[in-house]
């Protein structure tokens, strides 16, 4: 198949140009309405009771407060003569828009609980109708263009869950543009010093951006059909960066192998073809199907996340087997056109480096082994302790206006409003079962006070007057407050939901519980729930493709006990950055647990990397091993074939992942750092050390498969080259411009 496609595009050059220039073209076009497309939140299921318990909310009762307007008065206290003016003026403005109902300000109610304890700073809070998406480009244009209509008086800051999640997708732009414009210079840069020359270092790069811009095009597509979440735009442009160069990398340099050998370009084209590009195309399986395993999950940002994914790594891998045949097909030895100066070209010849290293450690497998397992096990002791958030403020730069909102509304308003828990149903239930509910739930361990329609309660005792807009002719809601010491993402909160749950109901009635830690609560059981799934999809993978290059059943097996090694020494070295906190002064975040779809993502997607380094080495062992050499010198040999590539195709899509360490979202620096780490530690420690290692000490039992599986692998395994493979006869060319 690959050996047709090859003859394919060097006699028919044009016609692929044309036809890839046409794509290109109608990809950029698409690719430019993919943003107004993209949908914020996702991140718990629909089907959750919190979201659920939400959407009763919103409809029948009003809707809980989710946009919070801070006002603070440049001098004097909020109830100054130009301060109200300027709360009436902002007040009048934001009520002329459609979309907001519910809204309560401090200057009309006078409402102690709406304003501070020192004078300083009042509030106007308001309900956001529409689905998430819409709401927050509601609150983006009230932003934009409400907000300055208080006037001098004020200094206005937006808050609440609306307000922080359009500061988060401000943030995750400028975060992608800053990652681009330092990644793309950089990038060049590396692949000039790895080629040494202009053309064969240009490459790479036009295919990766060829790549960015057509995963763009079907984020839009996608975006007609499913909901596709905002924040794919880190992970779509970090990963086909990166994958691009990787696949153009690997394509580059075995065409120039084959010119260096006296090989004819069309020939070389050909030959790429059919053994590079068979690699990369089953690299990139390999790849899709770990990121498939996210599609089990329920989420729609973890969904759109693995479809976006997908969609890279096909675009990726089409753009490295079709186009860049077809640009080499034209170019042929001008290849090496532009020749740097002092730089020196990667070789075709094997790596004396990595060969020695392989040598070395397969001397003394086990001395060679216990340090390095030794640091990783110890990187990996911190996932023992490991703790989930949901995306919050804090995963914005501090100096946020919804974070400083936000943190001036914890420390100088009484109550939390994201601690309290909501209780609704839209059953008929009386005055005397309501009151008899909201007494048994303020008994419970952590409850500081239940208000409802009947009235408030604490420990069971009824302590003031009922609050009427708790119910509705539709629908009742109960709002349970824990005390002010519980924090709403402390395992304290989320028993507290779970008793909430199981405390009995009236008759005949059935309430849900929502709020922010019954949110975190659904988060955490279906991502839970799935994940066995997920890690079944990333095994059988594992196993099928292994099985495939090496026609062994260890194989596989040593793959997964390194892969999960490596992954939990980077999650544990995670978890001392981003949740304890070391380092975040330099890197400028705030220590948080970390957000629940993070390291699902990240297991699939290193993963997913992990195992296309292991599918370049491993098959040029195997193909050594099949020829006559011996286990240890297959390896030695293998390695260093391999390893000049590998290590630098990781740092190139490391340094595609590392640039969002400078990006503004908490969770963004997370996975570029996460990300970038897992590939470099896979590309060197696990490939460098621990595979040789391993390899020595089964010897040839490394290569045991039944006699059954021997067979069918002599039907339909696969190998990175085709070395032994006699020259293919010069190609007659039909319309190839380099004829």
């Amino acid at each position: 198949m690959f050996t047709r496609l090859g003859l394919f595009i060097v006699r028919r050059t044009r016609l692929v140009l044309i036809l890839a220039a046409a794509v290109t073209l109608a990809a950029m076009a698409l690719a430019g309405t993919a943003f107004a497309k993209l949908e914020t939140g996702g991140f718990t299921p629909d089907n959750a009771e919190s979201t659920q318990a939400q959407r009763l909310i919103d409809q029948h009762l009003d809707g809980n407060p989710n946009l919070l307007l801070l006002l603070e008065a440049r001098s004097g206290s909020v109830d100054d003569p130009a301060v109200t003016a300027a709360a009436d003026r902002l007040t009048t403005a934001i009520g002329q828009r459609a979309e907001l109902r519910n809204i309560m300000s401090y200057w009309t109610t006078g409402a102690p609980a709406l304003k501070s304890r020192d004078g300083r700073y009042g509030l106007i809070s308001a309900f956001v109708s529409g689905d998430e998406t819409a709401a927050a480009k509601t609150v983006a244009a009230l932003v934009r263009d409400d907000l300055g209509t208080a006037g001098d008086a004020v200094t206005v800051r937006a808050a609440g869950s609306l307000a922080v999640g359009n500061d988060i997708n401000t943030a995750v732009m400028k975060g992608l543009v800053l990652a681009e414009s330092i990644a793309l210079p950089l990038t060049l840069i590396l692949l000039l010093a790895i080629f040494g020359s202009v053309m064969a270092a240009v490459l790479p790069l036009l295919i990766a951006l060829l790549a960015i811009a057509g995963t763009f095009a079907e984020l839009s597509l996608l975006a007609e059909v499913t909901p596709v979440s905002i924040f794919a735009t880190n992970l779509i442009t970090a990963l086909s960066l990166g994958l691009a160069i990787d696949y153009a990398l690997l394509t580059v340099s075995r065409f120039r192998e084959e010119l260096a050998r006296g090989t004819a370009p069309s020939d070389a084209v050909v030959q790429t073809v059919r053994t590079a590009g068979r690699t990369i195309v089953f690299s990139a399986v390999t790849v899709a199907v770990a990121l498939s395993g996210v599609l089990v999950f329920e989420s729609t940002f973890l969904r759109s996340l693995a479809l976006a994914g997908i969609g890279v790594t096909i675009i990726a891998a089409a753009s490295a087997t079709i186009l860049l045949p077809a640009l080499l097909a034209v170019l042929g030895p001008r290849i090496d056109s532009g020749r740097i100066p002092f730089v020196h070209s990667a070789s075709a010849r094997p790596s004396r480096t990595w060969g020695r290293l392989a040598a070395t450690v397969m001397r003394r497998p086990v001395a060679a082994a216990i340090p390095v397992l030794a640091l990783l096990l110890l990187a990996a002791a911190p996932v023992l302790r490991i703790e989930f958030a949901l995306v919050d403020d804090r995963s914005l730069p501090a100096a946020t206006n919804s974070r400083v909102a936000l943190d001036i509304l914890r420390t100088q308003f009484d109550g939390d409003s994201t601690a309290t828990i909501a209780a609704v149903t839209t059953d008929p239930v009386s005055p005397t079962a309501i009151s008899d509910y909201a007494r048994r739930l303020s008994t419970l361990p952590g409850v500081s006070r239940v208000d409802s329609a009947a009235g408030l309660f604490i420990a069971g005792t009824a302590a003031g007057p009922p609050r009427s807009q708790l119910a509705k002719p539709a629908a009742q809601e109960l709002v349970i407050a824990p005390y002010a010491d519980i924090h709403p993402e402390s395992a304290t909160a989320q028993t507290l939901v779970r008793a909430i749950r199981t405390t009995p109901t009236p008759e005949g009635a059935h309430f849900l519980v929502g709020g922010t830690t019954a949110t975190l609560v659904d988060t955490e059981h279906a991502i839970s729930t799935r994940l066995p799934w997920a890690l079944l999809i990333l095994i059988v993978t594992t196993f099928v493709v292994f099985f495939l290059f090496t026609g062994s059943a260890i194989q596989p097996l040593r793959a997964l006990l390194l892969n999960a090694l490596g992954l939990s020494a980077t999650f544990g070295v995670m978890i001392l950055i981003f949740q304890q906190g070391h380092g975040s002064a330099l890197l400028g975040f705030t220590p948080r647990p970390l957000d629940l779809s993070m390291p699902v993502l990240l297991l699939c997607i290193a993963f997913g990397l992990s195992m296309d380094y292991e599918v370049f080495l491993i098959s040029r062992i195997k193909e050594l091993h099949d020829a006559g050499a011996s286990t240890r010198d297959a390896v030695i040999e293998g390695l260093g074939r391999t390893g000049r590539i590998i290590s630098a195709a990781a740092v190139l899509i490391a340094v595609s992942f590392f640039a969002f360490a400078l990006s503004p979202v908490g969770f963004a620096k997370f996975f570029g750092i996460a990300a970038g780490l897992a590939v470099v530690l896979d590309a060197t420690v696990m490939r460098g050390i621990l595979v040789p290692v391993t390899f020595q000490l089964l010897g040839e039992r490394a290569w045991y498969a039944p006699r059954a599986l021997r067979r069918l692998h002599q039907r339909i395994g696969i190998s990175e080259h085709a070395a032994d493979t006699p020259p293919l006869p010069r190609v007659p060319l039909h319309d190839s411009p380099s004829r």
